[in-house]
């Protein structure tokens, strides 16, 4: 372990381990199941059983009786969705209740979006694309999709949600370069868009000549693509359908530079700023920004329903309280947050863990999905030349990986909780394979330094660092988006071994906002990330992760802007392998069944280890997530990933509920009240 760490630090880490130990003993930690892996079909109509009353939501209550709301039953699409929260391990919950999430900056408010994870078509717990806002949808031949709506469905304001919005969105905004940003990848097959057709006022359909095995995804993602807009309001901002005396005001006080820009702006679902702007999502925002605290309300006109006939969410409100970030584990601790993961890390766990012994809160500890916890990625587009060839060739990657003792961090971090792997997908995934988590992952100074000697770097300074083939030392600046406590630990281990080998290493943190132009520019020659975002892949999700397929992929972030720009801004890949991924992927894109998807994701994992792109060290780490004692239907285990599902959204917090709450933070008209 390194000489001269803080002993308090490792004070704390000793005690985490120790109330980890004695969970692990307890059964509080033990392992959830590994979820099912869908398989695929064409058609996926939904059949539900609807109950047959409907529960007016008491805060609606007074809206309802003095004519400005319609009652439940004729706000609610028919059918609604039925959501059975006993079936999830849960219980019907009642309304009521203001919950808090902690967030740090006005970004933070697409969480809302992330966590209630309402979709046209979303991804259930076993992994499977489902409709949700959607009644239903079909497809043929992975090139032709139909889509559904709910009859009756409307958006939060009360206006009818209809074909209109996707012909609006399609034609008007993604078909119109002077007012949208055109179309996203996730609806090109090469450079083709769809041919749109409205079948009629609740079903549409896109049809492309080839297969797009990306589109249900991209609708289901935690950030996902956008296909309709609620045309009513938007067209007001619209120069095909504004005077232009009235878009020029408009203009004027956004104070944006022309009506594209104001209709961007305007547009954003799942950037909820705009207060004015109808969603479909559980909760509305309704506070205008800057603000530093954030309200949502209740979408009076969501498409849920619990199996009693409760419309959902359950809870009236959500309150985000904007603050520093560094503050959040304290404010946690203390209960001043209902549900909470965001800025919280596994070396909070022995604070947190104390504070539930006071009462204050509930802790449980999910599973994180990344391909590693975090990785050190080395940048192919790195500017230096003399850099950029040395980490072009791929014994000097795999050196690197070989002289990292994942053991070591796995104990004196994770206290042996997670598995030493290389960066790639979870053994829960079907495409796992021991090769791709083991490949260069054994400690072996030896071999790592006759790599490097193999390679020329024989010469040396001094003090025993190695030089370029230009005299330079090789020193490695190793640049982070923020900085912690146990990112710094991490780094000081890898530093420690990689100096064994001749390498010297300075982490620095960088602002992220700088810190990604500097990747993108090549200034940066390696920086630390989080590993592959779904660990949890199948062969129907897009290996877009494993090929140069967008700039913020810090090992090739010049080939993914190329690829995403198609050819107008980066650089094509210039090695062979990265050619080859992108084959693969494209091959992917346009294979005819799961068999070859499932084939092409073997063959890009294969490439992606012997290539060590990126460079793991240890997964299947835990995620705190903690919530008020009285916040129920919220999961004991969980997987806490970005994809699939946005984090929260498997877990449907619209069905969380208090079983009770002070009179203070109830909010008006609750049931919790009776």
């Amino acid at each position: 372990m390194t000489a001269g760490r803080p002993f308090l630090r490792q004070v704390k880490r000793l005690a985490i381990g120790w109330i980890v130990a004695v969970s692990l003993a307890n059964g509080a930690l033990a392992d959830s199941p590994s979820p099912p892996v869908s398989s695929e079909s064409s058609a996926r109509p939904i059949s539900q059983k609807v109950p047959p009353v409907f529960i007016e939501t008491p805060e609606l209550v007074a809206g309802v009786r003095a004519g400005r709301l319609t009652p439940v039953s004729q706000r609610l699409p028919n059918p609604p969705r039925v959501i059975d929260p006993i079936a999830m391990g849960g219980e019907l919950g009642r309304h009521g209740g203001r919950m808090r999430w902690l967030m740090g900056k006005q970004k933070d408010l697409r969480m809302v979006v992330y966590y209630g994870y309402s979709r046209l078509v979303g991804y259930n717990r076993a992994f499977k694309i489902v409709p949700d806002i959607l009644r239903s949808f079909e497809v043929k031949e992975d090139r032709i999709f139909t889509l559904f709506l709910r009859p009756g469905h409307k958006w939060s304001d009360g206006h009818p949600f209809t074909a209109e919005d996707f012909r609006y969105w399609f034609e008007d905004v993604a078909g119109n370069k002077k007012v949208g940003k055109g179309f996203p990848p996730a609806m090109l097959v090469g450079e083709e868009a769809p041919r749109f057709d409205v079948l009629d006022k609740t079903t549409v359909r896109y049809t492309w000549a080839k297969p797009n095995p990306n589109f249900l995804p991209g609708l289901a993602a935690a950030l996902p693509i956008t296909i309709a807009l609620p045309a009513h309001y938007l067209k007001k901002f619209h120069p095909a359908y504004a005077d232009a005396k009235s878009l020029a005001k408009h203009i004027e006080q956004a104070r944006v530079r022309n009506a594209r820009a104001l209709h961007i702006r305007k547009a954003r679902l799942t950037r909820p700023e705009n207060p004015e702007l109808p969603v479909l999502d559980a909760w509305v925002n309704s506070t205008t920004p800057p603000s530093s605290l954030f309200v949502f309300k209740r979408n009076p006109y969501f498409h849920r329903v619990d199996t009693a006939g409760r419309q959902l969410p359950y809870v009236n409100e959500i309150l985000m309280p904007m603050g520093s970030t560094s503050l959040i584990p304290a404010k946690t601790g203390s209960g001043e947050s209902d549900l909470q993961a965001r800025y919280l890390r596994f070396d909070d766990y022995t604070f947190l863990k104390s504070a539930e012994k006071r009462g204050r809160v509930v802790v449980r500890l999910w599973d994180r999905a990344n391909g590693s916890h975090m990785t050190i990625v080395p940048n192919l587009n790195a500017a230096d030349p003399t850099w950029r060839s040395v980490i072009r060739d791929v014994r000097f990657r795999r050196a690197l990986s070989l002289a990292i003792n994942r053991r070591e961090i796995n104990m004196a971090i994770f206290y042996g909780l997670a598995r030493v792997s290389a960066d790639t997908v979870l053994p829960q995934s079907p495409l796992y394979r021991e090769a791709y988590a083991n490949a260069w992952i054994n400690f072996d100074l030896t071999e790592a330094n006759r790599l490097l000697d193999e390679i020329g770097l024989t010469k040396r300074a001094s003090d025993g660092i190695r030089l370029l083939p230009d005299g330079q030392r090789m020193e490695i600046i190793l640049e982070a988006s923020g900085e912690s406590s146990e990112q710094a630990d991490i780094l000081a281990l890898i530093k420690d071994t990689w100096r064994k080998i001749g390498i010297a290493m300075f982490p620095r943190p960088t602002q992220r906002d700088l810190f990604r132009k500097r990747v993108l520019s090549g200034q940066t020659i390696m920086a630390v990330w989080s590993g592959l975002d779904n660990g949890l892949a199948t062969a129907a999700f897009s290996p877009e992760a494993l090929a140069p397929a967008g700039s913020a992929q810090l090992q090739w972030p010049q080939w993914g802007q190329h690829y995403e720009t198609n050819g107008k801004q980066g650089r094509s890949p210039d090695m062979p392998a990265g050619k080859r991924l992108l084959a693969l992927l494209k091959g992917w894109q346009s294979a005819s069944g799961i068999t070859e998807r499932r084939r092409i994701w073997h063959q890009m994992l294969a490439i992606h280890a012997e290539n060590v792109f990126t460079i793991g060290l240890v997964n299947g780490t835990k995620q705190p997530v903690v919530t008020s004692p009285t916040l129920a239907n919220v999961p004991a285990t969980g997987v806490f990933a970005y994809e699939p599902g946005g984090y929260f959204g498997l877990a449907m917090p619209d069905t969380f509920f208090f079983k009770r709450l002070s009179r203070a933070r109830l909010g008006p008209n609750s049931e919790l009240e009776r």
